[in-house]
């Protein structure tokens, strides 16, 4: 099978020829169909964080194919079922995290793309009771980014506690930020979208955002401060500096969520207006199974557009290069 290797952190991505795997207990074998370039694949490529992959790996945690092949094991999937492989792997399904629905926070919890080989190959292996089915009337197209990229923001705005006719800043519009925009106003919100590329407000405008701001031209808090505050900040530009801002446009009683994971992972919070003010500041990773199915059901009853470009896996590196240059709308898809 054709498959994109990381061979070692920061060199070009490697299109090599490798044997088709086999699955074992509890595994299940998915040719892949279409897989979501998102960023944290590049920071996985290029060891950027703490706790790092061990090259040679494949990345890629939006995979959806289909089902091939059964391993040992009743994981309750069939061969021909559509699945999603999402960024939690598996977990070990039995710690407190996991049994009181909090699977993400597992500490045993492998990821794809990551820990485990992922999406960027024609085949791959997956522990079938963490692949999420993937709806019919839900492309394997707009499937893929809704993977990551929807149930990631899909969490954030559900841990955010959002009420109806709060103000809501996304700060970053892209991969991730034109989904939460979206979920946002599902819940009720007033949108402001904030980024540094005109044209990615102008799709911030085109999805419904109530305001937006040209944090690149003006001075975010400043403007949405003039629109009286953020209730929440939603932060999922890979920026330290966009997460002070994030926090610095907030009201009292506002609730800042952190999603997107810099490289220079470090913020600095007054403690004095965090107290004074009853800020919130909330971590939220990614979502579990039950959430991914939510964000499917939405997209398939029409709440929700992906906004996506498909390309192709030997031009990978040059779409790695897209990405960090800005140039991508929302994402990028590989299509098998």
């Amino acid at each position: 099978m054709k498959a994109a290797v990381v061979t070692e952190f920061k060199a070009p991505l490697q299109i090599q020829d490798l044997p088709r795997p086999e699955p074992g207990t509890n595994e299940i074998l998915v040719r892949i169909e279409t897989s979501g370039i998102c960023h944290t694949d590049i920071h996985a490529a290029h060891g950027d964080w703490p706790v790092k992959p061990t090259p040679p790996f494949i990345p890629g945690h939006e995979a959806v194919g289909i089902i091939e092949a059964l391993g040992p094991g009743d994981t309750g999937r069939h061969v021909g079922e559509r699945v999603a492989l999402a960024w939690l792997g598996k977990a070990c399904g039995h710690c407190d995290y996991c049994v009181s629905g909090w699977e993400t926070l597992c500490e045993q919890q492998e990821n794809t793309g990551y820990s485990i080989n992922g999406g960027y190959a024609e085949y791959a292996l997956a522990d079938g009771r963490y692949a999420v089915p993937v709806p019919e009337g839900v492309s394997a197209f707009d499937a893929a980014p809704l993977t990551c990229a929807g149930v990631t923001t899909y969490k954030a705005i559900k841990m955010a506690r959002v009420r109806p006719a709060e103000r809501i800043a996304i700060f970053g519009i892209g991969g991730l930020g034109h989904l939460a925009l979206q979920y946002a106003r599902i819940v009720g919100g007033i949108v402001i979208g904030v980024d540094v590329e005109q044209a990615k407000l102008e799709l911030a405008t085109s999805l419904g955002a109530d305001h937006v701001v040209n944090a690149r031209t003006s001075d975010p808090v400043e403007q949405i401060k003039r629109l009286g505050g953020a209730d929440v900040a939603v932060a999922l530009a890979a920026a330290p500096r966009s997460f002070e801002q994030a926090y610095q446009s907030l009201r009292r009683g506002g609730r800042l969520v952190c999603v997107a994971l810099p490289a220079d992972g470090n913020m600095a919070v007054p403690i004095f207006e965090t107290v004074l003010f009853g800020i919130s500041i909330i971590g939220s990773i990614v979502g579990t199974r039950q959430d991914l199915a939510e964000v499917f059901q939405l997209h398939k009853a029409g709440r929700t557009k992906v906004i996506a470009t498909g390309c192709k896996l030997d031009d990978i590196n040059a779409c790695f290069d897209d990405v960090l240059a800005g140039k991508v709308p929302a994402r990028l898809v590989l299509e098998f």
